[in-house]
């Protein structure tokens, strides 16, 4: 999924250097920004991945004429989509589960949505796609006022859990400690304050 939706976004951001060079592919699936989780492929993990994409019709040796192989993704002659089902498609793809605004304000780059409408409209195709949804709309997390979209390029995949569950006891443990230190350092300031008094 990040080696097609890298292809997907490059053409859209920086069409000037796609189709996409192994090398170059694999610093797009690398990159640090807009990407969650970020990964470190190496090109023999981004090679793989482009044979199964191959398998499936969604990705091609470029057929420009060049030194260096590129490629380049196929996935509109697989899926019938849109520039603006695309652009929410491939952002579900770079950084897993979303909310309606986070898509609005991330996707921009390839579609800029009038409006959150506009962007749950576009979801709500995805949902409804034919023979299979491309999206679904996950249930409400607890503490979070809106609800969260993921992609389902990959199959039924559970989301992982939110961050914040995964560090709460140990931040926990943290703060009691932290709590612990400055009671001992109170203790210790007026024990040494307590030398002057006398």
């Amino acid at each position: 999924m990040r080696v097609l939706a890298s292809l997907i976004e490059k053409e859209s951001t920086t069409p000037e250097y796609y189709p996409l060079s192994l090398n170059a592919l694999m610093l797009a699936c690398n990159q640090k920004t807009n990407r969650d989780p970020v990964v470190a492929y190496d090109e023999d993990t981004v090679s793989d991945a482009l044979d199964s994409l191959r398998a499936k019709r969604l990705a091609r040796p470029s057929s420009a004429h060049s030194r260096v192989a590129k490629y380049e993704h196929s996935i509109l002659e697989v899926f019938n989509l849109g520039r603006r089902e695309l652009a929410l498609l491939c952002t579900l793809m770079l950084r897993g589960p979303q909310t309606g605004g986070e898509l609005h304000g991330r996707s921009e780059r390839m579609h800029s949505f009038s409006d959150l409408a506009e962007v749950e409209a576009c979801l709500e195709t995805l949902m409804r796609w034919e023979p299979h949804a491309l999206a679904t709309r996950l249930p409400r997390q607890p503490g979070m006022k809106e609800p969260r979209y993921m992609h389902l390029l990959s199959g039924n995949a559970e989301p992982l859990a939110p961050r914040v569950t995964e560090r709460s006891v140990p931040l926990e443990e943290q703060i009691e400690a932290l709590r612990q230190e400055v009671r001992e350092l109170r203790e210790e300031f007026a024990r040494f304050r307590g030398q002057f008094d006398s």
